[in-house]
């Protein structure tokens, strides 16, 4: 038997879309690419050539997040959260990875979307309720 070490609360959707990010304080935004989301946190990669992130460091983060749809489609939220850096990981000579915690989760989990009818509605309504979220 296989033994899962993987000790998440939830399933991460992985997919590579673009984020904008900045420092609170300067207010400067950068481009990463997302490597995966959950409701509560995002991982993506970026180059540390205008900004450095640094553990514990409070972010901006906009993005989109896809919605699973009915039949193979999907559509797309934009999301704002603020945040703090937990961890950056430095991949390469020029790559780094950092893992975002939000300061306000998602309305729904990206990872655990199920393509039925009914889930589908019961996530539009929820998502459309929180306009502006």
């Amino acid at each position: 038997m296989e033994r899962n070490n993987d000790l998440r609360a939830e399933q991460r959707l992985l997919y590579h879309w673009p984020i904008w990010f900045a420092d609170k304080s300067i207010d400067v935004f950068m481009q990463g690419q997302v490597v995966d989301i959950c409701s509560e946190a995002v991982a993506f990669t970026f180059y540390p050539c205008e900004i450095s992130l640094f553990p514990s460091q409070p972010i901006t983060a906009h993005f989109s997040v896809p919605i699973c749809g009915l039949g193979g489609s999907f559509a797309v939220r934009n999301f704002t959260r603020e945040g703090f850096a937990c961890r950056i990981d430095q991949i390469n000579k020029v790559l780094h990875r950092a893992i975002a915690q939000f300061s306000e989760p998602l309305p729904f989990r990206p990872g655990e979307q199920t393509c039925n009818e009914a889930d589908m509605m019961a996530l539009l309504q929820i998502l459309s309720s929180q306009k502006g979220a």
